[in-house]
């Protein structure tokens, strides 16, 4: 999409902040997510042997130091590193990540050696055990904008990139440049706590730059070096 005349084309770089004093864990995201990309849901059988699959999960984390210790849930998605150890380890190159900072997977070229799954600190990538099958019923409800991906492959959190093919599609048939709140994930867009916020990090003046500046940020396993572009604000600070 071209820039508007006289001004110089904006590249994007797409993050998110999650706000752990709105969370209340009521996992709308996770059923967002999963009805949003086509994740096929396990039986318990397969979910017993750890074969199951989800891009975005709530995670259980101790705060405090004991014996004032509380148990929390922490909404997990891909972190779309800046510094992502999983592309450096992909032998096929099917882990990307695009100019605008997603890391995407490239399904046609994966060879399921799950390099990336193990290179990965947040654990935030499933391999697709078995062949996606839904009942007839749920068939009709799949998303036909998110291909169903066969089995013996690496799946992944995208940012319901294909959502923000469709913005910028709109915008240019629209002749006009993609605005602030055109392209919201599906995890996003469902919480109804409005503790997810999304936008544009290389804009310091978007929500989500202002939040991942505060106090009461951080991020997960910064001192790794892998440079997330998920930002957490704590509780009660």
């Amino acid at each position: 999409m071209s820039a508007p005349t006289g001004t110089t084309a904006h590249r994007a770089r797409w993050g998110m902040v999650i706000d752990l004093d709105r969370c209340t864990a009521c996992q709308a995201c996770v059923v967002a997510c999963q009805a949003e990309n086509n994740i096929p849901n396990s039986n318990p059988h397969t979910a017993q042997g750890g074969r199951n699959i989800h891009w975005m999960e709530m995670i259980p984390f101790v705060e405090g130091e004991y014996p004032h210790t509380e148990m929390r849930l922490l909404p997990r998605p891909c972190m779309h590193c800046d510094n992502p150890p999983c592309i450096k380890v992909c032998p096929v190159g099917a882990t990307q990540l695009s100019s605008e900072g997603i890391v995407g997977q490239i399904n046609a070229r994966c060879i399921g050696c799950r390099y990336c799954t193990t290179a990965c600190p947040y654990t935030v990538k499933s391999f697709n055990w078995f062949k996606p099958q839904w009942p007839e019923v749920m068939e009709r409800y799949l998303n036909p904008d998110v291909s169903v991906r066969f089995n013996g492959v690496v799946e992944k959190c995208t940012l319901c990139h294909h959502r923000l093919q469709k913005a910028r599609d709109l915008a240019a048939y629209e002749g006009r440049p993609l605005q602030p709140g055109d392209y919201t994930p599906a995890c996003v867009q469902t919480c109804p706590a409005e503790a997810m916020v999304f936008g544009d990090l290389a804009n310091p003046r978007s929500a989500v730059a202002v939040l991942s500046r505060s106090k009461r940020a951080f991020r997960l396993l910064d001192e790794l070096g892998t440079e997330p572009k998920v930002t957490y604000l704590r509780e009660g600070v």
